[in-house]
């Protein structure tokens, strides 16, 4: 199934939660905080047709998102998130 997000909004896929701890402590299922750094899978017509939006963000790029940003979808069994441009706080080089 192909997922197109409307006007200023993003389609992401969160990156998998830690396993372990730096130190090596293996963490359970129930502790694990997820994470804020997703990939991005689909963006929106108003950013593709806006120059300064589409140099902002693209297909494939790494992102920081706020928080608690954005709506969880369930999507051929994925589990992806769509939010709006302004809820991405950076993307990662």
């Amino acid at each position: 199934m192909t997922v197109k997000p409307l006007g200023e909004r993003v389609l992401i896929k969160m990156a998998e939660a830690e396993e372990k701890t730096k130190s090596g402590i293996v963490l359970p299922s129930t502790a694990k905080e997820k994470p804020q750094v997703a990939k991005v899978l689909a963006v929106g017509s108003e950013i593709t047709s806006d120059e300064k939006k589409k140099e902002q963000i693209k297909v494939g790029d790494k992102v920081i998102f706020s928080k608690f940003a954005g709506t969880e979808v369930k999507i051929d069994g994925e589990e992806l998130i769509i939010i709006k441009l302004s809820d991405i706080l950076a993307v990662i080089e």
